[in-house]
C-alpha cells in the first residue's frame, strides 16, 4: 500500500511526519514524502531512506501575504497541486497524510483533486488556517485536544518516564531554533540555581549558543549547554523540571516522560496556539504557564521551588497514551483499504 506523507516547515510538523514514517517502516511500508524547498523539510528528510521517494516543491505560505503577493502564492499552490496530483498518480497513492504547515498545501489539495483519501493531523489546540479549509474534505482529522486521539510520540519518551519527586536538575528548552527570552531567563536564574546545588541543562538554539555558553564559562557555572541534539530524550530524562516553549510535540514529549514544566509560549505563534496548548495541560494541574511578557526571575524561581513535583508528574501520565503513531497508521490503513 502506497502512502504519501506531506507537510512540514517547522520541527513540530516534521516530528509527526518522522514518527509516522517510522511506524509505516515497521510494517515494511516506505511512504512517499512531499514537502517544501524552504523551511526545514530538506534538512530533515532529503537523505532519509525511510521514504521510497522524496519531493521538495517551491511552496510558500499564504496567510501573512497581501494583494498581488497573496494572489501569486495562491496561483503557485494551484500549479504545485497539479504537480502533486501527478506524483499521486505516478506512485498509485492510496492515502495522503498531512501533518500541516504550508508545505502540505499542494499534496493535500491534490488528494482532493484526485479523490484520494486525505488524513490530517492537527498538532495544536487551535486549528491552523489551512487545516480549517481542508477539514471538511478529509477522511479523518486527528487531534488530541479536540478528540482525545493519542499524540504520536516516540516510544522512548514513555519508556524512560519516571515520577519526579526531588528537584535536582532543571532543563531549559527553547525549541530547535532556540528562544532568546528563555535563554535570558536561564542566564538570570543560573546563579540562583547554582547556589541551591540544582544542575542545569540548557538547549540554546544555534543562533544564541555562543553568547549563552560564554556566560556560563565566564561565571564559572557548571551546565550542560548545547545548541541542538537529535536525541533530546537523553537530556530530558535526566531533568526533574523543564522551562520550555509550548509547541505541541515538545509539550506531549514532556508529558509522555512525566516531566513537570513551566511553559512560556512563543507570543507570536499563529492564533496564539502555543498558549492554548499549554493551558490545556495547566488546566489539568499538570503544568504551569506564564506569558513571555510576565517573565520575572523571582516568580519563576518561586514556582520551581514550590512545585509539587510528584503530583504534577503523576498527573502528566494521564495526558497522553503510548502507541499514538501505531493508532494513526492503523486508522489510515483501515479507512483506505
Amino acid at each position: 500500500m502506497n502512502i504519501l506523507i506531506t507537510g512540514g516547515g517547522t520541527g513540530g510538523h516534521l516530528k509527526i511526519a518522522d514518527v509516522i514514517k517510522k511506524e509505516l517502516n515497521k510494517k515494511n511500508l516506505k511512504p512517499i514524502f512531499v514537502g517544501s524547498e524552504t523551511g526545514a523539510d530538506k534538512a530533515w528528510f532529503e537523505n532519509d531512506d525511510g521514504f521510497k521517494k522524496r519531493y521538495f516543491l517551491p511552496s510558500s505560505g499564504v496567510v501573512n501575504k497581501k494583494g498581488i503577493k497573496k494572489i501569486a502564492s495562491l496561483f503557485n499552490i494551484l500549479t504545485l497541486s497539479l504537480k502533486a496530483a501527478k506524483i499521486i498518480k505516478q506512485h498509485d497513492i492510496k492515502a495522503v497524510f498531512s501533518v500541516g504547515g504550508y508545505s502540505s498545501a499542494p499534496a493535500s489539495f491534490a488528494a482532493i483533486l484526485t479523490n484520494t483519501p486525505l488524513f490530517i493531523h492537527e498538532q495544536n489546540a487551535q486549528i491552523g488556517s489551512l487545516n480549517k479549509i481542508l477539514k471538511p474534505f478529509c477522511k479523518r482529522f486527528f487531534n488530541t485536544f479536540l478528540y482525545n486521539d493519542p499524540y504520536p510520540v516516540e516510544d522512548i519518551y514513555f519508556d524512560t518516564a519516571r515520577i519526579r519527586k526531588n528537584l535536582k536538575t532543571v532543563i531549559f528548552l527553547g525549541g530547535s531554533q532556540g528562544a532568546v527570552a528563555i535563554n535570558d531567563l536561564a542566564i538570570k536564574l543560573a546563579p540562583l540555581l547554582q547556589k541551591r546545588a540544582i544542575n542545569i541543562i540548557h538547549q540554546t538554539g544555534k543562533k544564541d549558543y555562543q553568547r549563552v555558553n560564554e556566560f556560563y564559562r565566564k561565571n564559572n557555572i557548571k551546565a550542560d549547554v548545547f545548541d541542538f541534539n537529535p536525541n533530546l530524550i537523553n537530556k530530558i530524562e535526566k531533568a526533574d523540571f523543564a522551562i520550555s516553549r509550548a509547541g505541541a510535540s515538545t509539550l506531549f514529549e514532556l508529558s509522555a516522560n512525566a516531566l513537570p514544566a513551566l511553559f512560556i509560549p512563543y507570543p507570536y505563534a499563529a492564533q496564539d496556539h502555543q498558549y492554548k496548548n499549554a493551558k490545556f495541560i495547566a488546566d489539568k494541574n499538570a503544568a504551569y504557564v506564564m506569558r513571555e511578557s510576565e517573565i520575572d526571575p523571582q516568580k519563576v524561581l518561586d514556582i520551581i521551588s514550590k512545585a509539587t513535583l510528584q503530583t504534577l508528574s503523576q498527573n502528566l501520565t494521564s495526558i497522553n497514551k503510548k502507541d499514538g503513531a501505531k493508532y494513526i497508521v492503523e486508522e489510515i490503513i483501515a479507512l483506505s483499504s
